[in-house]
């Protein structure tokens, strides 16, 4: 295909398509019900051999039967998914989203509980999502964490910008429940009980996979074209992914240091390179790595590295099982974290410190 073409494409795809990366979400009163009739996370009653037991855990090293015997009787920080926007690859991150709920991870923080989905458009407006943020921050009490994919990964550091402030001083609260923004710019702190902005909010942890490449050229991504790769301190620890011959979302075809992102202050930033057998489009395609067990423990038991390469065979499917990986080990360490905090502050409010 020309190149010219392949940009007309791509022009034609930011506009047409949108609307056609939906789908009838399953489940949904369940959901809501579940959401609705429980108190929030922030709430929630630790038992002291429950909140022991978190407290003892180690955030980098959590193995699986520290996710069944432990963390599953514990709440969650919600995760937001952003979906790239080329049709069909919503399914890619709910397949994604079934992956983390085969893991072990709360289906009620990943879904949407408005509209029962598994993620947000990257058309979605970057603001709106920030509004999310803060609106499942003060509901948890825990720092959600966003994984974007492609169009969805330059919406993730877009929001990130948002939340630092660079691009707008006020954000509204944005409900996700009744899918309306709230008038208020603020939220009460679940942690201290104090009232706070929306801009200067915090993440837990961030990932952008396969982000920026000709997918720059969209009009929707104009804004945050010439920040890309630069991370705020909106964010505890950022991972960026790329590969090889990427011509959709590399720079240079997914060559040199233009794909990599650098902290502009206090954020943990990793870039990670994808073995360039991996397709853009299907990263997030990761369901088919629960069907093996052994493949579950692998896992589990993976050590992050930023030049990531499978040296052991498996007998069933293993595609994107380094992506899937590096992803869930970050995922859990920040549930951890963010548990951790938790207590701690409702420690300090017993205590009456």
């Amino acid at each position: 295909m020309k190149i010219k073409t392949l940009y007309c494409l791509l022009l034609c795809a930011a506009f047409v398509l949108p609307g056609c990366a939906t789908y009838q979400p399953q489940g949904l009163s369940a959901l809501r019900r579940q959401i609705e009739q429980k108190p929030p996370p922030r709430d929630f009653v630790f038992s002291p051999e429950l909140a022991a037991k978190i407290l003892a855990l180690d955030p980098d090293h959590v193995t699986g039967k520290d996710v069944k015997d432990v963390l599953s009787h514990a709440p969650a920080p919600q995760i937001v998914n952003i979906h790239g926007g080329i049709y069909p690859v919503y399914l890619d991150m709910k397949s994604f989203s079934e992956f983390l709920i085969g893991m072990g991870y709360p289906e009620a923080s990943i879904r949407n509980p408005g509209n029962g989905s598994y993620s947000f458009s990257c058309y979605s407006s970057s603001e709106k999502i920030a509004g999310a943020i803060a609106w499942y921050y003060e509901r948890d009490g825990m720092r959600p964490m966003i994984v974007g994919h492609s169009q969805g990964g330059m919406q993730a550091v877009k929001v990130l910008h948002e939340l630092a402030g660079d691009s707008t001083k006020e954000i509204h609260v944005w409900d996700p429940l009744i899918q309306q923004t709230e008038s208020r710019c603020y939220i009460i702190d679940p942690l201290t009980g104090k009232k706070r902005p929306v801009v200067g909010l915090q993440l837990s942890y961030v990932t952008a996979l396969c982000a920026g490449g000709l997918t720059r050229i969209l009009p929707n991504q104009w804004d945050v074209d010439g920040d890309l790769r630069e991370i705020p301190n909106s964010v505890v620890e950022f991972t960026g992914f790329y590969l090889h011959n990427d011509l959709l979302g590399g720079d240079y075809l997914g060559y040199g240091p233009a794909n990599c992102y650098k902290a502009t202050g206090t954020a943990i930033v990793r870039n990670v390179r994808l073995p360039k057998s991996y397709n853009h489009v299907t990263i997030p395609d990761t369901k088919h790595l629960l069907d093996s067990q052994e493949v579950m423990d692998w896992i589990n038991n993976y050590a992050p590295t930023n030049r990531p390469e499978l040296t052991m065979k498996f007998k069933s499917d293993t595609s994107n099982i380094l992506w899937a990986a590096d992803v869930w080990h970050d995922i859990k360490k920040y549930w951890v974290i963010e548990l951790q905090r938790l207590i701690r502050a409702q420690e300090t409010k017993q205590n009456g410190r």
